[in-house]
């Protein structure tokens, strides 16, 4: 289990293009069913929404249920955060970006 965390802290951004009702409705619904796993930051754009979530693995996951129930593209990219000072293992963020297609 990981030691408690700031209220800011977040492993990874799921960005929503474009924020529709029924996409953050489904994001809800996810959220609801884990404990573990928290919303850091909400920021709203004009071109739809980025979410600061706290665990990498369940953004990914997520990304994965939003692009089979409503069609679209998912975009995974990685930059560097930091390095364990213990360890020199490299530690990252993951930006998940699900587009939605509208053809």
């Amino acid at each position: 289990m990981k030691a408690e965390q700031h209220s800011e802290y977040y492993e990874a951004i799921l960005q929503i293009r474009p924020a529709k009702k029924e996409f953050l409705l489904f994001i809800e619904e996810e959220l609801g069913r884990r404990t573990d796993v928290k919303i850091a930051k909400e920021v709203p754009l004009k071109t739809g929404i980025d979410l600061y979530l706290s665990s990498r693995q369940f953004a990914w996951a997520l990304g994965q249920k939003l692009k089979k129930r409503f069609r679209g593209t998912l975009t995974v990219s990685r930059t560097l955060h930091t390095i364990h000072r213990m360890t020199s293992k490299e530690l990252y963020r993951s930006t998940i970006l699900f587009r939605a297609d509208y053809s």
